[in-house]
């Protein structure tokens, strides 16, 4: 084959390539599994086919596998055709199996690149949330899991950060953008948020996305996660109480779990339960004055610390007084949840 030839075929197979890979990767993993399921069965359709065609015509595997693709690609060459009863049933099955469903895969694809587009184009994942939405910005490993269990417990949620709409949960809006910049920090509307979590690839990122925020907001509930201790010190001057770092919190975590075996139990079964939600609560005027471990025994649910000037404590070195403007922290039951919010 002449050289130049060969570099055009090969050429022609690297864009067909590309263009696939391009589709696939702005799809939904939803819609690359089914895809994905759509094409193991046709593949298994034209091998099946192939041999029974070859078994039927006595010719090579090869040339049924050949005759194979060329029907269930619908090019037929008609080079190769059946001859008997057996191949013309082999055919018909061929047909009727394996062109539709190549048909839904190539409809799965270009509906699903279409969809992504116009999404990504006009900002449509989701209506904005008018009311009671978290607000995470910037995306960190951390933060898949966290939207999904966000989600999952019915939280309206905004998030900012630039990733392919088509990834997202369909229950999330989308505020595709830059975290460090104003006018996307803008654009997630802060200010009508009741919290919101600052994540990002670096510290840095993260600080200037609260600076941003604070700028917006300077009232919102925030929640930055960091690991530099200068970055966290600077967060808190900054007004950012409730600063975490992830490793700190998993070192933690399996420390005490080391200290007191089932401790880990028990902070799975306060975070994982579907049978319980935790809730914090402004406290009625009739706990006003009162101790807090007073509270624990009348309050229904297990109240698991109180929230002062915006720092949360257990009450076990003290017993601290609730007063006006404090909040509880309550594990209760979905229902009563429900019910108080």
């Amino acid at each position: 084959m002449p050289a130049g030839k060969g570099q055009q075929h090969d050429g022609s197979y690297g864009t067909i390539v590309a263009v696939y890979a391009f589709i696939l990767r702005i799809l939904g993993r939803g819609q690359r599994r089914h895809i994905a399921i759509l094409l193991l069965i046709a593949v298994g359709c034209i091998l099946v086919g192939g041999g029974a065609f070859a078994a039927t015509q006595g010719k090579p595997f090869t040339t049924g596998l050949y005759w194979a693709i060329t029907t269930a690609t619908t090019v037929g060459y008609g080079d190769v055709t059946p001859d008997n009863w057996a191949g013309r049933l082999v055919a018909s099955l061929v047909m009727l199996t394996t062109i539709p469903l190549l048909a839904s895969v190539f409809a799965l694809a270009t509906g699903g690149a279409v969809v992504a587009g116009v999404r990504r184009l006009l900002s449509m994942h989701s209506h904005f949330p008018t009311t009671n939405y978290r607000l995470v910005i910037g995306m960190s490993p951390a933060v898949p899991a966290i939207l999904e269990e966000l989600v999952a417990a019915g939280v309206s949620v905004v998030l900012l950060a630039e990733v392919d709409p088509a990834s997202l949960p369909g229950e999330i809006h989308l505020v595709r953008g830059d975290p460090t910049d104003e006018t996307a920090i803008k654009a997630a509307k802060p200010a009508g948020a009741e919290q919101a979590l600052i994540t990002g690839k670096t510290d840095g990122e993260v600080l200037v996305s609260a600076v941003l925020t604070r700028k917006q907001a300077p009232d919102l509930p925030v929640v930055a996660l960091v690991n530099s201790p200068s970055v966290r010190e600077a967060l808190q001057d900054l007004g950012v109480q409730q600063v975490m770092s992830s490793h700190k919190l998993i070192a933690s975590t399996l420390a005490k779990s080391l200290e007191a075996p089932h401790a880990a139990d028990m902070l799975a079964e306060l975070v994982e339960s579907d049978t319980h939600r935790i809730g914090e609560f402004d406290v009625d005027a009739t706990v006003v004055g009162r101790r807090l471990s007073a509270v624990r025994e009348e309050r229904p649910g297990l109240v698991l610390g109180l929230v002062q000037q915006g720092k949360f404590t257990l009450g076990i070195d003290g017993d601290p007084v609730v007063q006006t403007g404090d909040r509880l922290l309550v594990a209760e039951p979905c229902h009563e949840v429900a019910a108080s919010d």
